[in-house]
């Protein structure tokens, strides 16, 4: 399977470093493969942050997410990848990722996880 880069991520200079805004961007055709069987995973990825100093540019991450399409990953090492990746890039105050999978086999699987700045007050 494919290896994943964060280089092709970009940023561009918070408008308003000093304000605690949300910005909450959803991603509903994100695809990854089942390492087990190499049948694809279709899910929904609701991203929400509050940035610092960096915001990432919308069509990086459409790129940047695209190449999850070749990846063999199960939800959770995924999810957590994307979540290291954006802040890596961007330093945010925190960030959360909601990774909705569709339904497989009857079963549901959704994976949510937070980061928090060092220093930060806790968000919702």
């Amino acid at each position: 399977m494919s290896d994943i880069s964060r280089a092709i991520l970009e940023t561009f200079d918070n408008p308003y470093p000093r304000r605690d805004y949300e910005i909450v961007t959803v991603c509903p055709e994100f695809t990854s493969v089942c390492p087990k069987t190499g049948q694809p995973d279709f899910g929904t990825l609701t991203i929400t942050y509050v940035p610092d100093r960096l915001c990432f540019e919308l069509k990086s991450l459409k790129l940047y997410l695209q190449q999850y399409r070749n990846h063999g990953a199960f939800y959770e090492s995924v999810t957590n990848s994307i979540l290291d990746d954006l802040v890596a890039a961007t330093q945010p105050r925190w960030m959360t990722i909601v990774a909705d999978f569709t339904p497989r086999g009857g079963l549901r699987t959704s994976v949510k996880v937070r980061y928090d700045q060092p220093g930060c007050s806790e968000r919702s």
